[in-house]
């Protein structure tokens, strides 16, 4: 396949640009058009991907600028391709959802969405480390518009800490990747931020370590993680809905990903040194996020919190520093992203059926007068928690199974949030569903253009419960290849960067 990178990463601004020159009613139909051309891409993508080979393929790398060693590195691996798809699947699917209403100033609104797209894929695509930055920071700007602009009541005071802590975490995040580039080149080597020169470079162990956590602070609070998730909650309730559902669904897990990307081929020391306070972190994640999630009664900040804990083991499999754990951390942050943006469209119909309350009190009851509604919510609600035979289930499998076999006693303290994601996937289910009717509930089932948004996506969900060996398959190759350092420094045979060798790029 000869098609360029770049064509799907420019494709859905391309359109975003045009459809500020439309009449705006038509706005909404260019966008999605864009969607579905980047989306299209994608899965040509996967579909052409070679899982046999572990390094780069399709690789752009053109010098951007010169003077400082940033180049224009764009690469498909086995890290980056299950999410690359995520992010075409949900952002085509959220399209058509805000297709379905109306908005005001809809040519502006699109624009944004279009750029979000584009700067997440941009994130995911580079190969550059100063080029991964700043696709990092660009991914938010648009949401504080989206949010600011056409959010809810409180939306001006969750913008404000939307930008406040992800400020100090791109300051961070901007700091520690100039810190790596100018230290790699201490010496004779060029300055470069290219993820395969680093890769080949040493820096010592204090300089790993500082460097190291701050990355994992702006990858933390982008989850976010506990204790750093204060923007959550007022964010949450601010965005609107199709915004909501991708930035849940996909911008979170660019962060986790940062992690494989970034931190434990780059700074291999470090990760095994911090191993056991990201574990804590992620444990503290996995419990709050439930706990939160089942004492609630909004809808909305159920899934947030559920999502922190979803999130904390995403981490727990990242750090438990193993080939199983990683690969459990990628298959959960792609089936984790297919579960949660169709849960937060079944909020917006039950939202609709109750009087525009998002409250599970005012809902129930919509069970048997909705029974397509119901029976796709519930297959939802069985993959968010985890059920045996579900699309969670192996990802959280392959997690656990990594951190077992590295802290025993953390990976069973982490399988109580199993049980508690039980408790309230189970409770907004029933609630929403067989409790008494609200008091403004109207029961009536999926229209047609609801339901040609929320099927697709849960059908998705059931292939991917039957054939996880799909991602499992695509990812095996990269993601030993990328824990390979940190295995090595377990098994006493390395010792920093020097002993590691870099992914190959195939074109």
């Amino acid at each position: 396949m000869s098609l360029p990178l770049s064509i799907m990463l420019w494709l859905p601004l391309a359109f975003g640009v045009l459809g500020l020159a439309v009449p705006p009613r038509a706005a909404g139909r260019v966008a999605m058009v864009g969607t579905a051309l980047a989306l299209a891409c994608a899965i040509a993508y996967v579909v052409d991907f070679d899982s046999a080979q572990p390094g780069l393929q399709h690789v752009t790398d053109e010098t951007w600028i010169g003077e400082l060693g940033i180049s224009y590195k764009l690469g498909i691996d086995g890290l980056n391709l299950l999410l690359i798809a995520l992010t075409g699947v949900l952002w085509f699917a959220c399209t058509v959802w805000a297709n379905l209403r109306e908005w005001e100033r809809p040519r502006l609104f699109y624009f944004h969405l279009a750029l979000a797209e584009t700067a997440v894929l941009g994130a995911l695509l580079a190969q550059d480390l100063a080029l991964f930055v700043v696709f990092f920071d660009l991914m938010l700007v648009p949401f504080f518009f989206l949010t600011g602009m056409w959010g809810g009541a409180r939306r001006v005071q969750a913008t404000m800490k939307l930008v406040i802590y992800t400020l100090v975490g791109s300051l961070l995040m901007l700091t520690a990747a100039i810190a790596t580039g100018v230290l790699a080149a201490e010496g004779d080597p060029a300055l470069s931020f290219a993820f395969s020169d680093l890769a080949q470079r040493t820096l010592s162990t204090s300089q790993q370590d500082w460097i190291f956590l701050f990355f994992a602070a702006a990858f933390l609070v982008k989850m976010p993680a506990f204790p750093l998730h204060g923007w959550m909650p007022d964010g949450y309730r601010a965005m609107p809905l199709p915004v909501l559902a991708v930035f849940s669904g996909v911008l979170s897990k660019v962060a986790a990903y940062g992690f494989l990307r970034v931190c434990l081929p780059l700074f291999p020391d470090a990760s095994a040194h911090f191993q056991m306070l990201l574990l804590l972190v992620a444990l503290a994640s996995i419990l709050y996020g439930s706990a939160m999630a089942f004492t609630t009664s909004e809808s909305r900040l159920i899934l947030g919190y559920s999502s922190v804990a979803q999130l904390g083991f995403i981490t727990l499999g990242v750090f438990a520093l193993n080939p199983q754990g990683a690969q459990g951390a990628l298959l959960q942050a792609f089936n984790h992203g297919l579960v949660v943006a169709p849960a937060f469209f079944v909020v917006a119909l039950l939202a609709a059926r109750a009087g525009g309350s998002e409250d599970i009190r005012d809902m129930g009851g919509i069970g048997m007068r909705a029974p397509v509604l119901a029976t796709l919510f519930l297959i939802i609600a069985f993959a968010t928690l985890a059920m045996p035979g579900s699309s969670n289930f192996v990802g959280e499998f392959y997690i656990l199974l990594g951190v077992f076999t590295e802290k025993i006693v953390i990976a069973i303290v982490a399988s109580a949030g199993v049980v508690m994601a039980a408790v309230y996937a189970l409770r907004l289910y029933i609630t929403t569903m067989h409790n008494r009717t609200g008091p403004r509930v109207e029961s009536r089932e999926l229209s047609l253009p609801e339901g040609l948004v929320l099927a697709p996506l849960v059908l998705l969900i059931l292939a991917i419960a039957l054939y996880p060996q799909f991602g499992l398959k695509r990812s095996e190759k990269t993601v030993s290849a990328v824990t390979a350092p940190v295995v090595a420094l377990d098994d006493g045979v390395a010792s920093g960067w020097t002993h590691y060798a870099p992914l190959k790029e195939t074109p």
